[in-house]
């Protein structure tokens, strides 16, 4: 059973929320503000957050902040804020999805849905890959390059371990916004050119003998792979 933490102060959302949750399947935390959010999330390490924006004591970009500074835990962002910007701002900021109240209970859970099937993609294999001397870990999401640690911003490293579950296969950019942004995403495809180049520079002392982050001009990109271990 997957555990979900919701992070909601309006009483009567948060129950009608966790009783359809309930409903599909899950076990549901609640939280009514931003310190009570953090103290759950350390307790009882959710597979995904319900995050509202507008909380007491913390708010919700806190919490996000919080949360990816430890963890790739997915996040879905709940506000009644529905400017663009704000959008943009929580997905740029690590959040995995975004709901704008007004909305329909059974949204949110096929929204919750969603976003844990695309997890579970990523951490399909449990194993450590050793790519030479990359290193990558699917469970922990450990990344280590010459021994080594190396960070990632979240989405780069959603991206990075999508293509490294799938070596020398190739991508266009909107089956990668597709498996790692989610179909719902209203950027520019852009967006793939721009994590790839900040990947690039975080692997840019893997040598190009063992592997590279290949891009096929016109059609995607390609995690190829020369040397493993």
């Amino acid at each position: 059973m997957k555990n979900i933490l919701l992070v909601e102060d309006e009483l009567v959302i948060s129950r009608v929320l966790k009783a359809y949750l309930q409903k599909a399947g899950y076990q549901v935390w609640q939280a009514v503000d931003g310190l009570e959010a953090l103290s759950l999330f350390d307790e009882k390490k959710p597979d995904l957050v319900l995050l509202d924006v507008m909380l007491p004591e913390r708010n919700g970009w806190e919490i996000l902040q919080y949360i990816r500074e430890k963890s790739a835990c997915p996040v879905i962002m709940i506000t009644a804020l529905g400017q663009t910007d704000q959008k943009l701002m929580g997905l740029n900021e690590g959040a995995d999805d975004y709901i704008t109240k007004p909305f329909v209970a059974e949204e949110v859970v096929a929204r919750v849905n969603a976003v844990l099937r695309r997890s579970a993609i990523l951490i399909k294999d449990q194993e450590t890959r050793i790519f030479g001397s990359l290193k990558i870990n699917f469970q922990s999401h450990n990344v280590t390059l010459h021994g080594l640690e190396v960070l990632f911003h979240p989405r780069d490293l959603s991206l990075l371990l999508f293509l490294a579950q799938n070596p020398n296969q190739t991508f266009t950019r909107d089956q990668l916004i597709d498996q790692v942004w989610g179909m719902d995403y209203g950027g520019s495809d852009r967006a793939v050119d721009l994590a790839i180049k900040r990947i690039r520079k975080t692997l840019e002392n893997w040598p190009p003998s063992e592997g590279e982050i290949k891009t096929l001009r016109g059609v995607g990109y390609q995690f190829c792979v020369y040397k493993k271990q």
